[in-house]
C-alpha cells in the first residue's frame, strides 16, 4: 500500500537539509539584527561625540646672525627674536663643549665661540636655546666639510687655529677680496714670530666697544687677547666667521705682506711688506676710522 504524500515520512537527508536551511535563516536574521544595532549605536556615538578640532602648528620665526657676530651678540639677538629663548639660556647652552678641544687636539673644553655658524635659522616659537644651537652646529659641520686644511697643517696649524684666524679676518675685513691678504699677513707674522698687532682681539678680550678708542692702558694689558703685546694667536676665536673667511684662513694669498692699515675710505686696506712704507702711510693721519 502506498501512503499519501502528506503522510509520507521524510527521509534522513531531507530532515538534515531542512535543519541546515533553518539554521541559515536564523543566523542571517541574527546578523541583520546585530548589524542594525551596531549601526544605531555608532550613530548615537557620532551624534554624542564633540566635533573634531584642528590643532594649528606652532608659528615659525626667523633668527638672523650676521657673519662676525660674537657669541654674546648672538645671545642678545636670539633673545629679541624668540619668546622661548633668553640671552642667559643661550649663553649657558654654548658655555662649554668638547668640540673646540677636538679641533685643537688638547682635550680642553671651551665655549663655542667660533663654531656658532652665522646664518638665518627657521625656528618654531616653542624651540629653545638648545634647538637653535644644534641647528648652528649642524650648519657649521656642513660648511666646515668644504674646507681643505692641507696648507694650514703644513704650517703646523690646527683646525682650531684656522678658526681663530678666520674670526680675526671676519672682524678686520669689509672688502671681500682682502680676506686672503689679511690671512697672508697673519701667516707671515706667525712665521716670523712677530706680534699680530690686531686690535680686534684686544677689543674682544677687554670688551672694548668699536665706538670707543683703545687707550695706552688697554695696550699695556696682560690680557692673552692683547696681540700687540704677545706673540702668537689669541686663545680662542673672537667671533663666529662665515665660510668665506674660514676658506681664506685655510688658503691665504701668497704674498709677503707684514703690515696693513685702513685707508681713508674706512673700508679697504693698504698692504705692504715694508715697515718704512707702513710708517709713511700711517703718517697721513688716518683718524676717522
Amino acid at each position: 500500500m502506498v501512503e499519501p504524500p502528506e503522510l509520507r515520512r521524510p527521509t534522513r537527508d531531507q530532515v538534515y537539509r531542512r535543519r541546515v536551511v533553518a539554521l541559515i535563516v536564523v543566523a542571517v536574521a541574527l546578523g541583520v539584527a546585530g548589524w542594525a544595532a551596531w549601526a544605531a549605536l555608532g550613530s548615537r556615538d557620532k551624534a554624542a561625540a564633540p566635533p573634531a578640532t584642528t590643532v594649528a602648528p606652532p608659528k615659525v620665526l626667523q633668527v638672523l646672525f650676521p657673519e662676525g657676530f660674537t657669541r654674546a651678540q648672538m645671545a642678545r639677538r636670539a633673545d629679541a627674536a624668540s619668546p622661548a629663548i633668553t640671552a642667559r639660556g643661550y649663553l649657558l647652552a654654548t658655555a662649554s663643549s668638547p668640540l673646540p678641544a677636538q679641533f685643537a687636539g688638547d682635550g680642553k673644553a671651551r665655549n663655542l665661540e667660533g663654531f656658532l655658524f652665522p646664518a638665518t635659522y627657521d625656528l618654531f616659537v616653542t624651540d629653545g636655546s638648545k634647538r637653535l644651537v644644534r641647528k648652528q652646529l649642524d650648519a657649521f659641520r656642513l660648511n666646515w666639510g668644504k674646507v681643505k686644511l692641507g696648507y694650514a697643517r703644513s704650517k703646523n696649524l690646527t683646525g682650531y687655529d684656522v678658526l681663530i684666524i678666520a674670526s680675526m679676518i671676519e672682524k678686520e675685513v669689509i672688502v671681500p677680496k682682502e680676506r686672503e691678504l689679511v690671512a697672508a699677513v697673519i701667516y707671515n707674522r706667525l712665521h716670523q714670530r712677530m706680534p699680530l698687532g690686531i686690535d680686534a682681539t684686544l677689543r674682544y678680550g677687554l670688551k672694548i666697544p668699536p665706538t670707543q678708542a683703545i687707550t695706552k692702558q688697554d695696550l699695556a694689558s696682560n690680557s692673552p687677547y692683547n696681540t700687540r703685546k704677545f706673540r702668537g694667536l689669541p686663545p680662542t676665536p673672537i667671533a663666529n666667521p662665515g665660510l668665506a673667511s674660514i676658506q681664506a684662513a685655510a688658503h691665504p694669498a701668497k704674498m709677503d705682506y707684514l703690515y696693513f692699515v685702513r685707508k681713508p675710505d674706512c673700508r679697504s686696506h693698504f698692504f705692504t711688506a715694508s715697515i718704512e712704507e707702513f710708517d709713511a702711510y700711517t703718517r697721513k693721519g688716518l683718524t676717522n676710522c
